[in-house]
């Protein structure tokens, strides 16, 4: 495993524990969140590619709280949310839209764009519930398809790796 990569740019838990804005949940950090393990990092990956998926305000937090409750990794939990940016938002998040309408059998209700705020909000009424519905199913798949695909990899590069010590 890339530990020595991950470890080299992951925040300090101590650093953590002690910014200014981060301080109020001191008292749930515990110094395993932090570790590099094949249970914590499955976890982990798992936590953030479902809520990357999952379009809510404050990503991060609900990423950090479910990485907290399941004693999965905290950094890598909080930086998988990123892959739903600015840029990865719109395509990501209208395939989960696409998906919700065959979940539920409808039919596509999206009116011609237009670039304001009343649009959206109209818009917003009518289309919240396939989004939210392709989201929950693509977030869940994902988050349990990089759980498994974690859990499988590290195990081919510790069997790897004990190979190539054996051979020495």
């Amino acid at each position: 495993m890339p530990k020595k990569l991950i470890k080299r740019y992951a925040p300090d838990p101590e650093t953590i524990r002690t910014h200014k804005y981060l301080a109020i949940f001191s008292r749930f950090f515990d110094a395993n969140l932090f570790h590099l393990n094949r249970r914590s990092v499955s976890g982990a990956v798992a936590s953030g590619l479902f809520w990357a998926m999952i379009p809510v305000p404050f990503q991060m937090i609900a990423a950090m709280i479910t990485a907290i409750l399941a004693r999965a990794n905290l950094p890598i939990s909080v930086a998988l949310v990123w892959l739903t940016n600015p840029l990865t938002i719109p395509p990501f998040f209208y395939f989960n839209y696409i998906v919700g309408i065959w979940l539920l059998g409808e039919s596509p209700e999206i009116a011609e764009f237009e670039p304001s705020i009343e649009w959206i909000m109209n818009q917003l009424s009518s289309i919240w519930l396939p989004l939210y519905t392709g989201s929950l199913l693509v977030g869940v798949m994902l988050g349990l398809a990089g759980y498994i695909s974690m859990r499988a990899y590290w195990r081919w590069y510790v069997v790897q790796r004990y190979k190539k010590k054996r051979r020495q």
